[in-house]
């Protein structure tokens, strides 16, 4: 299976007078999940917006298989991305989002999860926070992208939940190349194989995860 790298340089990110990112360099390739840790406030979301295209930044570069995107209105095709907020609207059924979303080769494979059936006849506004999460997450590492972005993927979800949805994140990194960030740091540690962390606007490869620890953004307590 062919090999895909998403390259990103060049970011410089400010508001107002506040620098948020200064100094980035990321590489993402197929079978990677890279947990992107950082403070509150370090430029985590942000970073992961202007990525995929929905926060501008001067001078970015970004690229996929060494050919510039840059100048690529959408890049939907390519990297898929999972928003912090609900965004399926509440009107929807959660077949009619299901069908609305995954094309007809792939419906029968979606459909094959019985949590995923349990959920069929209900409305997107009738679904309970992990119920609405686990669909949403779904339908992102369903998408054909060669890339995917998650932001708070966690949210709402049990920790049996969290189990299943991070053995769908193994198997999708399988052809895809994933990035997380995530306040539920334990999770997100559980399934990476890859490390960044994102300190004064800057982004740290990390070797190990006890760097996590020496670079300050857990305490050694909370590391055991």
């Amino acid at each position: 299976m062919k090999k895909h790298i998403l390259e990103v340089d060049g970011i410089q990110k400010r508001f107002n007078e506040r620098v948020v990112l200064s100094d980035v360099y990321l590489k993402c390739e197929t079978s990677d999940i890279i947990g992107l840790f950082g403070r509150n406030g370090s430029g985590k979301s942000t970073l992961l917006k202007i990525i995929f295209g929905l926060i501008s930044a001067p001078g970015k570069c970004i690229r996929i298989d060494g050919v510039s995107k840059n100048n690529s209105g959408n890049l939907s095709n390519e990297i898929s991305y999972l928003h912090q907020e609900q965004y399926i609207p509440n009107h929807l059924s959660v077949k009619k989002a299901i069908l609305l979303s995954i094309d007809k080769q792939n419906r029968d494979s979606f459909y094959e999860d019985q949590f995923i059936q349990s959920l069929l006849e209900k409305k997107i506004r009738h679904l309970s926070g992990g119920e609405l999460r686990y669909l949403e997450i779904k339908i992102v590492l369903f998408n054909p992208a060669k890339f995917i972005l998650l932001d708070e993927p966690y949210n709402g979800l049990s920790p049996v939940m969290i189990e299943v949805v991070n053995e769908m994140i193994k198997e999708n990194s399988l052809r895809k190349g994933i990035i997380i960030t995530d306040h539920n740091y334990q999770s997100t540690i559980k399934i990476a194989n890859r490390l960044i962390l994102i300190k004064e606007g800057k982004t740290h490869v990390l070797k190990e995860k006890s760097e996590l620890v020496d670079k300050g953004y857990l305490t050694t307590s909370s590391f055991l």
